[in-house]
């Protein structure tokens, strides 16, 4: 069965993180990543005879995997095969796998490195293969193990890696298109790291783009310079050298060379930026606004970026919050830049979303293109929406979405977005400050107390207006659900046991809820047209790009249900599960529906290094469908066989309870298992045999000791106990035997599948039915928002001051009467 995204990537990590013992992850990360990236060029050799990337005869994978054991495995693959792929493609210097220091000495070193190279020797990873029309499952690998290390790395050590989803936003929000990107499209990263940036803006752009990167560290360089050739685009060039102090890329002139489009995530503030640099008599003339300080180099970049760009060039850069409103020198080059009329936009994002600091960054805007006629900034705060994910922040789908269409459709949000005049940041009190909290107020308002209310009773006005939202969608609930008390008051007309019945039961709630699931149903509908047409060599990235734009687009004028949330459902549920299945489709057709597998536990090694034996998990938690789970397949065709099943297990349980209860009524001191060393079935047994005896005496022996009454009493509770033991060990061997049988009707159904027994299970009954129990959360959070709202206010104006007094007044009155009988008082 083909290997699954998702399984390949956690497989490959949790291989990799095994090994790497006590060496630092961003360290390993160079040999992990270059070991997947020889393998890839390796196997896309053999299936692509215009492959761009030369492989030497001898210096293949397989030429690794043929040193496996040899002592001098790691300085072999260093000679024998990277050095010649370094040298035939033009690549930087590849990590040391002689390096005993890092993997250790003699056979430890042979065993790491040894081991290394058989975590990649796997038929499932045959990357000539196991690839998809439009889907860069090794360029997604690659980038998911980077995520991983710098995840891993600590926060010195992990800023080779911007997150993917802050490298999408800058790729957006810069305003390339693949419609207007043409043949001379060039984009520039003057700080590229691992390359990402780059390639989100080469997505955006399609491949009518060429990409330069210049990387102070020559490793991180080299990881850019791979990530770029995992990802098809083997042209980019990637130099290794400080970008402030020795710019790669210059015009015939001297001059700094100017690209179409900027991206950048430089290091933050960093201290010894001016070591190197001419600043005085910069030939580049990057310091005409004004000079940095000494030790904060975030404008130096900043300034080298707009020296960087065309005339009508455009750029986006990560930056700290300090460069929008720190004074002195910053603030006077702030001052000139903006008086240039150069920045466009702002975009405030949450802290902590970058591995090499937790402190929170903004994106800023640049665009020259009429930079002379800019009236405006348009500011954005985007720090509230975010996922907390282990110790960092990360941006959900559904915040970067957001980020995107508000930006660039200039959409003015209250409390996120608004276009921010030059004259309002050019006055007196602003003085040039771009802090965004200036001009976005971004506070939630407060759930004032209303003392009148608290006095008199009554809901205010004020709060029912601030639930307007709802009203829009249900205007006519609120004169049902509240009357006229006095001026700005209300009150609630039922009780508050009856408010959810109430709006569960009104017609309006009824009729929106009917509209939103037709709305909901009609886009399901399209997509149905769309999933039933899915055949081999289908684009998954076009698939839920059509997805996730035509759901926003159903629901983007709806009143209470918010787009982006089920947009986040979609992209969830496509990240989780479906991406699979379609790359499965995408492979092999809809015929992958018919695949199954035992799952397998990989033996633990011994304290001699070696693994043990692998295991198949047997029973049917062991089997694992590739695009159809066995609950899937056991619900549609063997539901009453289950059934059968689930009485039996019923039945046991109820008679386990029964015994249960018995023991312990039974267990004490006079009762009947009192004298029972062990209570089992069949110590029960003796006990009952014995008392029967007793019974047969009681009728020889009138005046036995034994009455009749008791002794039938003590007959039938032992008589239970075995019948329910019995019941137990009867129902679970039947269970067991229809389980087997269930598990062999279940294998045998797989093959069995035709096409469109496929489809129906995998779009009808898995997709579109987890993807419709999504908009019921969505309807549920309606609901219970409203009703809680109604349910706190009547609660916290239920009482007032006065009914207060006197219940007070009754207490005290009933307290001094039980002290006057106490004699305590007189």
């Amino acid at each position: 069965m083909a290997i699954k995204k998702t399984e390949l990537y956690r497989s490959l990590w949790a291989s990799c993180d095994e090994l790497r013992g006590g060496m630092d992850a961003s360290q390993y990360k160079d040999y992990v990543l270059t070991m997947l990236f020889v393998k890839y060029i390796s196997d896309k050799a053999k299936s692509d005879k215009d492959f761009a990337i030369e492989i030497p005869d001898g210096a293949s994978f397989e030429d690794m995997v043929n040193l496996i054991g040899n002592t001098e495995v790691g300085d072999k693959i260093n000679k024998q095969v990277l050095n010649p792929i370094k040298e035939a493609n033009g690549l930087n210097d590849f990590p040391d796998f002689n390096d005993e220091s890092k993997l250790g000495k003699g056979k430890d070193l042979v065993e790491t490195v040894s081991n290394l190279v058989r975590i990649f020797n796997d038929n499932s990873l045959d990357f000539s293969k196991n690839s998809a029309e439009g889907d860069d499952i090794l360029g997604d690998a690659y980038e998911y193990l980077m995520r991983h290390f710098a995840t891993e790395s600590g926060k010195s050590k992990g800023q080779f890696y911007t997150p993917a989803e802050v490298s999408r936003i800058l790729a957006k929000v810069i305003g390339i298109t693949f419609n207007n990107a043409t043949t001379q499209t060039t984009a520039y990263d003057p700080t590229c790291g691992s390359g990402s940036l780059l390639l989100k803006v080469a997505n955006e752009a399609g491949k009518a783009i060429t990409l330069y990167g210049q990387e102070k560290e020559t490793t991180t360089a080299n990881l850019a310079h791979m990530n770029m050739i995992l990802h098809g685009a083997e042209t980019a060039e990637i130099v290794a050298d400080n970008t402030l102090t020795r710019p790669a890329y210059k015009e015939d002139d001297g001059s700094l060379k100017r690209f179409d489009y900027v991206v950048a995530n430089p290091p933050f503030s960093l201290k010894s930026w001016s070591n190197g640099v001419n600043i005085e008599s910069d030939e580049f003339e990057r310091f005409t606004l004004g000079v940095p300080p000494e030790k904060n180099g975030d404008y130096s970049f900043l300034l080298h970026i707009l020296q960087s760009m065309k005339a009508k060039g455009k750029a986006a850069v990560v930056l700290p919050h300090g460069v929008l409103f720190r004074g002195n020198a910053e603030g006077e080059i702030r001052k000139n830049i903006l008086k240039k009329g150069y920045i466009k936009g702002i975009i405030g994002l949450p802290a902590n979303l970058f591995y090499g600091t937790g402190i929170p960054a903004c994106i800023i805007i640049l665009d020259k293109e009429n930079a002379e006629h800019r009236k405006g900034i348009f500011m954005m705060d985007a720090s509230k929406g975010f996922l907390k994910d282990g110790n960092k922040n990360r941006l959900r789908e559904q915040d970067l979405r957001k980020i995107t269409d508000v930006f660039t459709q200039m959409q003015e949000v209250p409390k996120y977005s608004r276009m921010v005049p030059m004259s309002e940041i050019a006055d007196a009190k602003n003085d040039y400050n771009l802090n965004i909290p200036r001009y976005i107020d971004t506070q939630e308002s407060e759930d004032i107390q209303d003392l009148l209310a608290h006095l008199q009773g009554g809901i205010p006005q004020r709060d029912l207006e601030a639930m307007q939202t709802y009203w829009n969608a249900y205007p006519k609930l609120k004169n049902e659900l509240f009357s006229s008390l006095r001026e700005g008051y209300l009150q609630l007309n039922y009780e508050p046991s009856d408010i959810k019945p109430t709006i569960f039961g009104h017609s309006e709630f009824k009729a929106f809820n009917e509209t939103l699931n037709q709305t909901y149903n009609h886009w399901l509908s399209d997509q149905f047209e769309i999933w039933e047409k899915l055949e081999v060599h289908c684009n998954g990235k076009d698939l839920i790009a059509q997805m996730s734009e035509s759901l926003l687009k159903a629901f983007e004028n709806n009143t209470l249900v918010n787009g982006y949330d089920l947009y986040q459902h979609a992209m969830t549920y496509w990240q989780e599960t479906m991406q699979d299945d379609v790359y499965s489709i995408s492979l092999d057709g809809w015929k992958a529906g018919n695949e199954w597998e035992r799952t397998i536990i990989k033996g633990k090694k011994g304290k001699d290094g070696k693994a043990g034996k692998d295991k198949e998990v047997s029973g049917l938690t062991g089997i694992e469908g590739r695009m159809i789970s066995p609950d899937l397949l056991i619900n549609f065709y063997f539901n009453d066989l289950v059934q059968e099943i689930y009485a039996l297990k019923n039945e046991a349980e109820n008679a386990q309870i029964l015994i249960a209860e018995i023991e312990e009524e039974q267990s004490g001191e006079e009762g009947l298992f009192a004298d029972l060393e062990k209570i089992n079935a069949g110590e029960v047994l003796k006990l009952l045999k014995a008392r029967q005896k007793e019974d047969l005496k009681m009728v020889a022996e009138p005046n036995s000791k034994y009455g009749t009454q008791t002794i039938k009493s003590d007959l039938e509770i032992l008589e239970d106990y075995l019948s329910a033991s019995s019941t137990i060990k009867e129902n679970n061997a039947t269970v067991k035997i229809l389980e087997a049988q269930l598990e062999e009707e279940v294998i045998a159904k797989y093959p069995e599948l035709t096409e469109d027994d496929i489809k129906e299970l995998v779009i009808q009954h898995k997709w579109m039915a987890h993807l419709t129990s999504t908009l019921h959360q969505e309807q549920d959070k309606i609901s219970q928002g409203l009703t809680q709202r109604i349910n706190a206010l009547a609660e916290r104006y239920a009482t007032t001051l006065a009914s207060s007094q006197t219940e007070l007044a009754a207490a005290e009155t009933k307290v001094m009467a039980h002290l006057e009988k106490m004699g305590l008082v007189w």
